[in-house]
């Protein structure tokens, strides 16, 4: 017969929990309706995204630099698109504000799709307009959009005269020191082209939600506010990410921008134009990082994992027999600490995050968590969430 563990937790620290507890649970239906950042999809919604050679390039080993950077912006700039959002907001005493906001964007495809960021379009709750030069803006509507991945897609109903469309290259196969160029609107300038190269490839960053965004790319190539949601181009004129962030310690450039890579965009995009949303695998968990318990004093039978506080009734993992946290007449009883999924290290909700970005809904995965004391190996599938924790990002 096995003997149940229950560990004894002194009063500061059961205190600490029902704190850590009450913090947590203004969050609790966010954590379960979006656990698992990830952008692995099988494209089954047969939504073609272009990845043919632009026309007009010539192949840049045979012209100099200046030509090339001259050739790719008259082929694409055409492509690359103004954003504008207008909202308005009643304030405290029923005066209606109006905000505008602008970004860039990206022609997908020849339907009028627009690639951008969603932070971009976040805020347009009353107008969203989009111009191609001209002269000529369009009224646009927002398709999807997953703050996850900072990423979303717009449409416009295509002219007569046809659409210029970016297409896609391959951002796994980027190596620092090659060129680059970024088109875009900083400050409302209207196509603005900005030339540097790769400085560095994986570096971390994270969505307006503090999601992590893994494999970011580094360039110094100037971006700007304005330049957001614009394509980072190669020399070969095919889109390698979506520019999305800069650091900087005063607002303005100072060479340092991140773009989100374009295979990212590559498994997102056909859910967004599909399903208006990602469909991402989640565990239907929340948790407690063990490493923070026990800055706090607590003690634990393993130095990191994820303690699981709460299961969504019906989720993967309470249908596999996990547990969570649960109090008893002699003090707290642990729940399940998840320590590795399929052999990978889990050591906080980062790592979770990261692993289930690899996987799909209906996949099964092989959980090694401690029990009562004992290390056991659970397997989960991940089904998807029952309805009442599904949920759509915000238009």
């Amino acid at each position: 017969m096995t003997k149940k563990v229950v560990y004894q937790l002194t009063a500061r620290q059961i205190l600490f929990l029902a704190l850590a507890t009450a913090f947590i649970a203004v969050g609790t239906v966010a954590c379960l309706t979006n656990f698992g950042g990830g952008w692995q999809f099988r494209n089954d919604s047969n939504v073609a995204l272009a990845e043919n050679a632009p026309q007009g390039i010539t192949e840049p080993s045979v012209v100099s630099d200046e030509q090339n950077s001259i050739e790719v912006y008259k082929a694409l700039s055409p492509g690359v698109a103004s954003i504008t959002t207008t909202s308005y907001q009643q304030d405290m005493f029923g005066e209606v504000d109006e905000g505008r906001g602008s970004g860039s964007g990206s022609v997908i495809d020849a339907q009028g799709h627009i690639l951008t960021n969603y932070h971009v379009i976040e805020g347009a709750q009353v107008k969203l307009n989009v111009s191609l030069g001209g002269g000529k803006t369009y009224p646009a509507t927002v398709v999807g959009g997953d703050p996850d991945t900072d990423l979303a897609v717009i449409k416009i109903t295509p002219p007569q005269e046809g659409l210029t469309v970016i297409s896609f290259s391959d951002s796994d196969k980027l190596v620092v020191g090659q060129k680059v160029l970024a088109i875009g609107n900083p400050f409302g300038l209207d196509k603005t082209l900005t030339t540097g190269v790769i400085s560095g490839l994986q570096r971390p960053i994270r969505g307006r939600n503090n999601r992590p965004i893994e494999g970011a790319i580094q360039t110094d190539a100037s971006i700007n506010q304005g330049n957001s949601g614009g394509p980072l181009l190669d020399k070969y004129g095919k889109m390698i990410g979506i520019n999305a962030q800069i650091y900087s310690r005063t607002g303005g450039s100072v060479g340092v921008g991140f773009a989100i890579p374009v295979n990212i965009a590559k498994r997102v995009v056909p859910q967004l134009i599909q399903f208006g949303e990602v469909r991402r695998p989640k565990l239907g968990a929340t948790f407690f990082s063990i490493e923070q318990l026990r800055e706090q004093g607590a003690e634990f039978p393993v130095q990191s994992g994820l303690l699981i506080r709460s299961l969504a009734a019906g989720g993967p993992a309470e249908t596999a027999g996990l547990r969570a946290v649960s109090r008893t007449g002699s003090g707290v009883t642990l729940g399940d600490i998840i320590t590795s999924i399929d052999g990978e290290k889990v050591g906080d909700i980062d790592d979770l995050f990261r692993f289930l970005d690899k996987k799909q809904i209906n996949d099964t995965v092989r959980v090694e968590l401690v029990r009562n004391g004992r290390t056991m190996i659970v397997p989960i599938k991940l089904n998807p969430l029952p309805q009442s924790f599904q949920g759509r990002p915000a238009r």
